[in-house]
């Protein structure tokens, strides 16, 4: 299997984890926090949406799939422009919420899209571009892209949590 395969792999799996933990969820269920600090569904997915978004889109010379397809405008958060849900305090974790899990499943299958369509594209030797000097040593398009997947996998493993919880309240 090829490296790149195995990042799609990856990042089709977040999508599974996603739906799994949003499909047949009311609204009140994915904004419902278990405490006042907590993240609901609706913001754990929303934030690893926005991060694999901003992230992969940095990093492939795209446009983020939030400005591009008019998301912003669609959820209507009144969150600061551009924002991805990283330092979110316990307030505006609150202001992220939805009125049904579609346009959450929606939002986060065309970052999907745009992720997989360029993972795809990419051939072995990509995976070794360095996309960050900011760090020592230089951060490659590999390791930004296990980067944006693990911390995707874990966000997405706590939406399926909280839905656990919820269920058994």
């Amino acid at each position: 299997m090829k490296a790149t395969e195995l990042l799609a792999d990856g990042f089709g799996r977040i999508g599974e984890v996603v739906h799994d933990a949003v499909e047949g969820l009311s609204a009140e269920e994915l904004n419902a926090r278990i405490d006042a600090k907590a993240n609901s569904i609706t913001w754990l997915v929303w934030h690893l949406a926005r991060i694999q978004d901003a992230q992969v889109a940095e990093v492939a010379g795209l446009e983020q799939v939030w400005d591009a397809q008019g998301w912003d405008a669609r959820f209507g958060l009144s969150l600061p422009a551009g924002s991805t849900g990283y330092g979110h305090t316990a307030r505006q974790v609150g202001a992220v919420k939805v009125d049904s899990g579609e346009l959450l499943l929606e939002y986060s299958d065309a970052v999907l899209e745009q992720t997989m369509t360029f993972v795809r594209g990419l051939a072995a030797a990509d995976l070794d571009r360095v996309v960050d000097e900011g760090w020592d040593p230089p951060v490659t398009l590999g390791v930004r892209l296990v980067s944006v997947l693990s911390d995707d996998l874990q966000h997405a493993g706590q939406a399926a949590f909280v839905r656990g919880v919820l269920q058994r309240r």
